[in-house]
């Protein structure tokens, strides 16, 4: 392969203080070595061309995935977590969330929107791994509920993209408690009738697979994601036993009955709103 360019002069030098480095997030590299322009990336759906990895995004691309012409009403933007049990480990736990949110311009690990998807209106939660790890504390359990109210007072499908490290230890019990609440709130819009598609994205781990996560009427994933309670680490040193390849990946779940879809990202809200108007029985939009 030819260089990208070469230099005509030998013996050049350019001093440290006028060396310009590539702008951080023009390019990205995957897991398998490929090389990508960011721009590009972005236009196919933050899927690399050349190996099809998924990389992980949050739930602003998610959003501008979705919902139609990425426009949406956002829900419940001002609940933040507290710290009752005034944790404190490496950091107070109150010193840890200002600091999260002011580096991700998040309020906590979770956000929701109602808008319409092909046309018709849905509500969406879709949580950020970069809030402590997207894991899940009282804040992503009351957001949740409060999400199931809006799907059922607007007649309108649920969806959850899941994606989190699991509870959020700082929280103890209190973040325990929200695998029970999210629960039950989900067999209130079952007996409203309404569908929930559950989208398991990279990783999915600890309570929310324990509970919100694999409770869709629908469960799906996208290729390659990581989804389990424990990590496979705690997996072997528990059973002491070896796991088979490709334990935990989504497409080693949907072969073993846990998942009942895979789906490319480019596709998802093709996929997820034919699976909508097949629960719902009702005219499949193109």
């Amino acid at each position: 392969m030819a260089a990208w360019f070469k230099r005509k002069k030998k013996g050049i030098q350019t001093a440290t203080e006028d060396k310009k480095d590539v702008p951080k997030g023009l390019w990205y590299k995957s897991p398998t070595g490929k090389i990508i322009d960011a721009e590009q990336l972005a236009k196919n759906f933050f899927v690399s061309p050349e190996d099809d990895y998924h990389v992980r995004i949050g739930s602003t691309e998610y959003f501008d995935i979705l919902f139609d012409n990425g426009k949406f009403e956002e829900l419940d933007t001002k609940l933040k977590s507290k710290d009752p049990l005034k944790f404190e480990d490496t950091k107070k736990y109150k010193d840890r969330l200002k600091e999260v949110e002011e580096k991700t311009g998040l309020n906590d690990a979770i956000r929701t929107g109602i808008g319409k998807s092909k046309g018709k209106k849905v509500v969406i939660a879709a949580m950020d791994f970069k809030f402590i790890g997207g894991s899940m504390g009282s804040v992503v359990g009351e957001k949740i509920a409060r999400a199931v109210d809006h799907a059922i007072k607007n007649n309108c499908p649920l969806i959850i993209i899941s994606k989190s490290g699991g509870a959020r230890m700082m929280e103890a019990a209190l973040s325990l408690m929200q695998l029970a609440k999210t629960s039950i709130k989900l067999t209130q819009l079952a007996n409203a009738k309404l569908p929930y598609i559950s989208l398991c994205t990279d990783p999915t781990t600890g309570g929310t697979t324990a509970s919100f996560a694999m409770l869709g009427d629908i469960n799906i994933s996208e290729p390659g994601a990581l989804i389990g309670f424990a990590g496979p680490r705690v997996v072997k040193d528990t059973t002491g036993k070896d796991l088979p390849e490709g334990f935990q990946s989504s497409e080693f779940l949907k072969e073993h009955g846990f998942l009942d879809f895979i789906s490319h990202r480019k596709e998802l809200k093709n996929k997820i709103n034919l699976y909508i108007d097949l629960i719902m029985n009702q005219p499949v939009r193109a």
